[in-house]
């Protein structure tokens, strides 16, 4: 069964505004100068590894930026050029909001219930409602729109709306899915935070995690709690320290609140097993963090498993070892590594799973996506030709009232769509 990785395109608009309190590589770069045509390259060149090593590869898009309908629903009024120089007048903060590219980190645009695990044997997606913080929470009716376009084919595919505000949900970054292969049934572990009297929020509700579950289906799905330690350590989702594939969970060993029951109950429900952990001793949780050595894509290749890094984990060198020793270890199947340079994402808190939401689909229902959705060697080139043509080189904070900024990240937007095909009403937009 392949598995189709579905990476969003970085948006014309990023730009470093320190919007997500908890992710400290955000934090840290408020203010900075962006650089969102790079940024976008090189997630493209990561899909042109991915795709290169054998795997579906596919994309969503970057959402319109920025977004002035919440502007308009804050009460300015007049012009879009108007309103956008009214709104950064008075509250830039929220202007840098409505500029967020955030839909560029698919790991949460969904969470994801291969055929294989569902009661009716069709692929379930729920689209998240990320309503924890201001800048995502924003996303998803325009994520959803995508969603049913991409997987549209009811026989195959049910896409969900979210679960309602009250109960947190961040999709795939916090959802972990063991088995013995990707067609096999699995077991699904839902991952959510506590972290009661922390200094930064646990995004993902324990509620919203079992509504998935239960409106997906699952046969066999468990709930399990992330370490507050991980939470306090900058590991705002669990896909900070933790990543699965097939029957393989690589982790941090301080990833879970009650990290040996989890593994007893992995051990006894996935047929072989195998735990890669990395001890606190030998890495801790702020090497783990700041190198996002877990953020990594996992991935199923011809030879074995490969992961796929940032270069961040290279150049950090208690983990860099570790990893040595992981890929020279004949008991566990990852056998190689492929480190990418993608420090615009990571400098925004994102690393190589947050870009990529994983479909584990038959060959049947991976034709039946839309193919637009799909990439191969030739749309990339001519994406890259788009982002080089349109997207701005840099993007200073002081420049989110600009409306000429405003006009270049909607002319690019409709250079991409047009690029690939995707008419704005089949995404409601008018």
């Amino acid at each position: 069964m392949p598995e189709l990785q579905l990476d969003g395109l970085v948006g014309p608009s990023h730009n470093y505004a320190g919007l997500s309190l908890g992710n400290l590589a955000a934090t840290r770069n408020a203010g900075a100068v962006s650089s969102p045509r790079a940024a976008a390259l090189q997630g493209l060149a990561k899909m042109r590894l991915v795709l290169g090593l054998g795997l579906p590869q596919g994309l969503l898009l970057p959402h319109e930026r920025p977004n002035l309908g919440l502007l308009r629903a804050m009460g300015f009024a007049g012009t879009d050029a108007e309103v956008l120089k009214a709104a950064h007048a008075e509250d830039p903060a929220l202007v840098a909001v409505a500029w967020s590219a955030s839909p560029m980190w698919t790991a949460n645009a969904a969470t994801v219930s291969p055929a294989a695990d569902t009661a009716d044997g069709r692929t379930h997606l729920s689209v998240a409602n990320l309503a924890t913080m201001a800048h995502r929470a924003q996303e998803w009716p325009a994520t959803l729109a995508q969603l049913r376009l991409a997987f549209a084919d009811r026989r195959h595919f049910a896409v969900h709306g979210p679960v309602p505000p009250s109960f947190g949900d961040e999709g795939a970054a916090n959802h972990l899915r063991l088995a013995p292969a990707h067609e096999a049934p699995g077991v699904e572990v839902f991952v959510h935070g506590v972290n009661a009297g922390g200094r930064f929020p646990a995004r993902q509700d324990v509620r919203a995690s079992k509504a998935v579950a239960r409106r997906h289906g699952v046969a066999a799905a468990l709930h399990v709690a992330q370490a507050d330690a991980a939470i306090e350590a900058g590991a705002f989702h669990n896909d900070v320290v933790a990543v699965a594939n097939g029957p393989v969970l690589l982790a941090h060993a301080e990833a879970f609140a009650d990290r040996d029951a989890l593994v007893a109950a992995l051990a006894a429900r996935v047929p072989g097993f195998c735990l890669v952990e990395a001890p606190a001793d030998e890495i801790s949780l702020e090497e783990a963090v700041g190198s996002y050595v877990f953020n990594a894509s996992l991935l199923t290749v011809s030879d074995g498993m490969a992961l796929v890094l940032p270069k961040e984990a290279e150049e950090t060198p208690r983990v860099w070892r570790w990893l040595q020793r992981v890929v020279a270890d004949n008991a566990n199947p990852i056998q190689a590594l492929h480190v990418l340079d993608l420090r615009e994402s990571m400098r925004n808190g994102g690393g190589p799973a947050c870009l990529r939401l994983r479909v584990q689909l038959s060959e049947t229902a991976l034709a039946a996506v839309d193919p637009r959705f799909r990439l191969d060697a030739a749309t990339l080139d001519r994406l890259e030709g788009v982002v080089a043509r349109w997207w701005p080189e840099r993007i200073a904070p002081e420049e989110l009232g600009n409306p000429d900024l405003m006009d270049q990240c909607r002319a690019a937007r409709r250079a991409l769509l047009e690029a690939l095909g995707i008419a704005p009403a089949e995404l409601g937009e008018a």
